[in-house]
């Protein structure tokens, strides 16, 4: 039963793909290529690389991770209140807001100006 419903899935994959397949030749080579970042990936040489936009990417992932440590620990914090707990997490959350008031006010998060 498994194998017979194993073919007939597939089939129908390769029929659908089928039907759904694109000609290449009809001007759609422009948008089937891939997008990487605004870069032509089958150009020669790149352009310049922003480096504002490249530090304000690292903060992005610097600040995404720190805030998703916070899950586990705010999960363990509903079962149990203990003030250990809530005292780390406080600190936790006072470290990640220095960083980030320490790089606004090193213009880092100020995009429009330069």
């Amino acid at each position: 039963m498994g194998v017979i419903f194993s073919v007939l899935l597939s089939g129908v994959l390769l029929m659908l793909y089928f039907l759904t397949y694109f000609n290449m030749e009809s001007g759609l080579e422009e948008k089937m290529t891939p997008f990487e970042c605004g870069f032509d990936p089958l150009s020669k040489m790149r352009a310049p690389f922003s480096t504002r936009f490249f530090l304000l990417v690292v903060l992005f992932l610097i600040f995404d991770v720190e805030v998703a440590l916070l899950f586990p620990v705010l999960s363990a914090f509903s079962s149990s209140s203990s003030t250990m707990i809530l005292t780390v997490v406080l600190a936790f959350i006072a470290i990640l807001l220095f960083g980030m008031f320490h790089e606004w006010n090193e213009g880092a998060l100020d995009w429009v100006s330069g």
